[in-house]
C-alpha cells in the first residue's frame, strides 16, 4: 500500500471508532465525543493496540504517516487554542471584578497548592520529572496542570446542561476566563529560558507593539477579510512564540486574546469552532494517545493519575466553597461551581503536551496526566446534573413560599 492509502486508513480509524463508540453506546450523558475521541487515541496508542498488534500498529502509523497526522495536529491546536483566547470576555470580569478575581484567585490557587504538593512527592521518585526540569517547574508545571480549567469544553457542557446563557453560567465563564489567563501567565514563566531571555523579550515587546497596529487594521477592515488576517495573524505569533523559545501554543493563545468576539459575529465564532472540534482536532487526539506510555507499569501510572484527580478535583471544590462563604453564595452554588470549574478536557492535555515537549515531564507523567483529564471531565455532567435539579427544585420553593 502506498503511504496515501495507509494515512487514510489511519485517518478511518480515527474518525469512525470514536464515532461509533460514542453513538451506539449512547454515552454523551458521561462522555461526550470529544473525550470519547481522547479515549479512543489512548486505546489507538502503543500502550494498547501498539501492544495488541504491534506488526499493524507499526504498518498503519509509520513515521511518514505520523508526519502528516502531526502536521495536521498542530494547526487545528493553534486554531482550537487562538478561539479559546478569544473567548476570553475581560470587559465582563472587570466589571465584576471583585467578585470574579476572589473566586478565580481561590479555584486557582487552591488546586495549584494541592497539585503541587502531589508533584513534591513524585520528585521523589525516579521517572517522573522530564530531563530538561528544574524542581520548580516540574512542582510549578505539575501543580498548574491540576489547576487548569478547560473553558472551551466548559462551555460545552453548560450548554448541554442548560446553564450557558443564564445568570450562572456567565459567572462560571467570567471565573474561569481569568483562570485561562493566569494558566498562560505562569505557563510562559515555566518555559521561560534564561539563556534565551533576551530573544524572548524581544518577541513580547514587539508582539505588544505589533498588536497596537493589528486591531487598528482589524477595525477598518470588512468582516471577510478579518478571518483571512486573523489566520496571518496566528501563524505569525505561533511562528514568533517558538522562535523565541517559548511555544507555538503560547503564540496561539496570545494571538486570540487580543481579538474581539464582536470582529466576527459569534455565531460565526461558534460555527469555526465546532468545524474544528468536528475536522482537525480528533486528529489532535489522536497524536496524543500515541505519547501514552505505561514503562513503569500501569499500576504506578494508574495510582499517580487518580493522586493528581484528587488533587485537581478536591482543590477546585475547598476553592469554590471558600469562596462562596466569603461572598455569601446561595446553598448548593459552590459545589457545582466548583464541579464545573474542575472540567480538564483539552486544555489540560494541550498544557501537558507542551510540558512533554519541553523535557519539563516524562511520558509517564503525561499519561498519568491524560488519565486525570479524561477523569475529570466525565465526572462533571453525572456530578452537576442532579445538583443543578435540586438546586432549581429549592428556588421553585423558595419562589412560591415567598
Amino acid at each position: 500500500m502506498s503511504n496515501t492509502e495507509i494515512f487514510l486508513l489511519a485517518m478511518l480509524l480515527i474518525f469512525s471508532l470514536p464515532y461509533l463508540v460514542w453513538r451506539l453506546g449512547r454515552t454523551d450523558y458521561v462522555a461526550p465525543l470529544a473525550i470519547v475521541q481522547i479515549i479512543g487515541g489512548i486505546v489507538l496508542g502503543p500502550g494498547v493496540a501498539g501492544a495488541i498488534f504491534p506488526e499493524y500498529h507499526k504498518f498503519v502509523f509509520n513515521p511518514e504517516v505520523m508526519k502528516i497526522l502531526s502536521g495536521i495536529a498542530q494547526w487545528g491546536v493553534m486554531l482550537f487554542v487562538m478561539l479559546a483566547g478569544i473567548e476570553l470576555d475581560l470587559k465582563k470580569v472587570w466589571t465584576y471584578r471583585r467578585e470574579s478575581a476572589t473566586t478565580a484567585g481561590l479555584s486557582l490557587g487552591m488546586p495549584l497548592l494541592f497539585g503541587c504538593g502531589a508533584a513534591l512527592l513524585l520528585v521523589a521518585y525516579p521517572g517522573w520529572m522530564g530531563p530538561k526540569a528544574q524542581v520548580w517547574q516540574f512542582t510549578l508545571g505539575t501543580g498548574m496542570a491540576c489547576a487548569v480549567t478547560a473553558l472551551p469544553v466548559l462551555v460545552l457542557l453548560m450548554e448541554k446542561l442548560d446553564i450557558l446563557r443564564q445568570p450562572m453560567g456567565q459567572r462560571i465563564l467570567r471565573y474561569a476566563s481569568l483562570d485561562d489567563v493566569a494558566i498562560w501567565g505562569v505557563l510562559a514563566l515555566i518555559l521561560l529560558d534564561w539563556e534565551r531571555v533576551g530573544r524572548q523579550l524581544g518577541f513580547l515587546a514587539g508582539f505588544a507593539l505589533l498588536t497596537l497596529v493589528f486591531r487598528r487594521l482589524m477595525a477598518r477592515l470588512p468582516q471577510s477579510d478579518r478571518w483571512y488576517v486573523a489566520m496571518i495573524w496566528l501563524i505569525a505569533c505561533g511562528f514568533g512564540a517558538d522562535w523565541a523559545g517559548l511555544h507555538f501554543m503560547v503564540g496561539a493563545f496570545l494571538a486570540g486574546v487580543v481579538m474581539d468576539a464582536d470582529w466576527f459575529g459569534q455565531d460565526k465564532l461558534d460555527a469555526l469552532f465546532k468545524n474544528v472540534l468536528l475536522v482537525l482536532m480528533p486528529v489532535f487526539f489522536l497524536s496524543t494517545g500515541l505519547r501514552t506510555k505505561w514503562d513503569m507499569g500501569g499500576y504506578a501510572v494508574f495510582f499517580v493519575g487518580g493522586l493528581l484527580l484528587f488533587a485537581s478535583v478536591g482543590g477546585k471544590l475547598a476553592g469554590a466553597h471558600i469562596a462562596g462563604r466569603m461572598l455569601k453564595w446561595k446553598r448548593g452554588e459552590a459545589s457545582i461551581i466548583g464541579w464545573l470549574l474542575q472540567t480538564k478536557g483539552l486544555i489540560e492535555i494541550i498544557f501537558a503536551n507542551i510540558l512533554l515537549d519541553k523535557g519539563i515531564i516524562t511520558s509517564e507523567t503525561f499519561t498519568a496526566l491524560l488519565l486525570m483529564a479524561v477523569g475529570s471531565t466525565m465526572l462533571t455532567v453525572p456530578v452537576v446534573h442532579p445538583k443543578l435539579n435540586r438546586a432549581q427544585h429549592r428556588g421553585l420553593v423558595e419562589q412560591a413560599s415567598s
